[in-house]
């Protein structure tokens, strides 16, 4: 008999719900801390993914099914990470090139920062994500951003003045 990732309990049948981003294989009484897995037959040989959420009233989910015919175009209900700040990808180069225009070296940026020189050869290397404690210090001796959001390039991704993007904005052919 299948068991609960969550708790443990064995159960005749467990329901494949998302929490936290990993989907799991959870008993009745705890698929109430994620939201249920649904997979939808499409005329392909694919599957789509629609999250429902899981919750304890049938008033709200009755008036957001009301609202929209579709099962995949409901909200996606919130979690922890949609408030978390996103490291940039090219993070180290960004220290990197910061701390040589003010003209510190490795050991002098870690005196300054309170940490070993190890750590700003890792993070210059790309070796290591910064913790949020040393990126705060990195932004602050360094005046700058080490988080992706408002100065990304998404002007390059505009669709001419249209407000929906199509796979012809981007995509480009080569004959």
């Amino acid at each position: 008999m299948p068991q609960c990732e969550m708790c443990g309990a064995e159960q005749a049948s467990l329901t494949t719900t998302k929490v936290e981003g990993a989907e799991l294989e959870l008993c009745e009484n705890c698929k109430g801390f994620g939201t249920e897995v649904r997979t939808e037959s499409t005329s392909s040989a694919s599957t789509k993914y629609s999250t429902s959420s899981s919750g304890k009233s049938d008033a709200s989910s009755s008036s957001s099914s009301s609202s929209s015919s579709s099962g995949g175009s409901r909200r996606r209900r919130r979690d922890m990470f949609d408030d978390m700040d996103e490291i940039a990808g090219d993070y180290d180069d960004r220290i990197r090139e910061a701390r040589e225009a003010e003209g510190l070296s490795q050991e002098d940026l870690a005196k300054r920062l309170n940490e070993k020189a190890s750590l700003i050869r890792k993070l210059e290397r790309g070796d290591i994500l910064p913790s949020d404690a040393v990126r705060n210090k990195l932004e602050r001796k360094l005046d700058i951003s080490l988080t992706e959001g408002g100065n990304t390039d998404d002007a390059d991704w505009s669709g001419g003045g249209s407000t929906t993007t199509t796979l012809g904005d981007v995509v480009k052919r080569k004959d």
